[in-house]
């Protein structure tokens, strides 16, 4: 929680950091996650964003020029995962780098046989603990539902403020560790089986990849696509919805019932 003064200058920073109108209302349109936010929601993710930008520097690498309406893009995105939490919890890194396309990085790894290996497999995201997120601008517009690669990094770095990516990330004091392990366990173990066994799946294979990738990727659908998680794993849903502090289920809901409407 920010004290008095912390709070002074973070509506100081607001005050004086306003978004351009018609270039806000266009990125909302844009992301089809947000059309369930209040009004009120849409103006603490206004100011969220704000603060991003104010604490985060996000630049083009190999070539790319990002305008300002390509970092809002990806700052309402990455900031919709804190609206209701607090900008601290992307404290301790500064850089978000974004690529034109998928990027090549050489990674290197030691297998069980103490080989030394180097992965050179295309990414299209990647966040480094204590580092940057790095992204690729071609897939920063969520082209399919259920899959966000902002959100998807940005949950790794929510995952990492108490060290390594491992899906544990720093739970609320009224929030159970022995529960939120229990849940992911038993959905991370239902979705690994039902991958190996060739199952038919909504939610993206890659979730079984790891634990890390499964919160990341569980995140991802939670937002995007949150009636998937909530009928596929509903006490998973439950976990995350406390942890996020959100209820993009019933969000939607809501929205389309005002649709309905007229």
């Amino acid at each position: 929680m920010a004290g008095p003064i912390r709070r002074w200058w973070r509506q100081r920073i607001i005050k004086r950091g306003a978004l351009d109108a018609a270039l806000w209302e266009r990125t909302l349109e844009r992301l089809p996650l947000l059309d369930g936010l209040t009004a009120d929601e849409r103006g603490r993710l206004r100011d969220t964003v704000i603060l991003f930008l104010h604490d985060k520097s996000i630049r083009g690498a190999a070539g790319l020029h990002l305008d300002a309406e390509m970092q809002l893009l990806i700052a309402a995105q990455a900031c919709v995962l804190i609206l209701n939490l607090d900008i601290d919890f992307y404290r301790g890194w500064v850089e978000i780098i974004v690529y034109p396309d998928e990027f090549v990085p050489a990674i290197e790894y030691t297998d069980d046989a103490g080989v030394v290996h180097v992965d050179r497999q295309p990414r299209a995201g990647e966040a480094w603990l204590h580092g940057p997120v790095i992204l690729s601008w071609a897939d920063v517009a969520p082209a399919e539902e259920g899959e966000n690669v902002v959100i998807h990094e940005f949950a790794h770095k929510l995952d990492m403020l108490n060290g390594d990516a491992n899906g544990y990330p720093p739970l609320h004091a009224d929030m159970s560790r022995q529960a939120w392990s229990e849940v992911f366990s038993s959905a991370y173990g239902d979705f690994s089986r039902r991958i190996e066994a060739d199952e038919e799946v909504e939610i993206d294979p890659y979730a079984a990849e790891s634990p890390a990738e499964f919160f990341a990727v569980l995140s991802e659908a939670f937002f995007d696509t949150p009636r998937t998680v909530l009928d596929a794993y509903p006490a998973l849903y439950a976990q995350l919805r406390d942890f996020y502090r959100q209820d993009p289920a019933a969000r939607a809901a809501v929205s389309q019932l005002q649709d309905a409407i007229g």
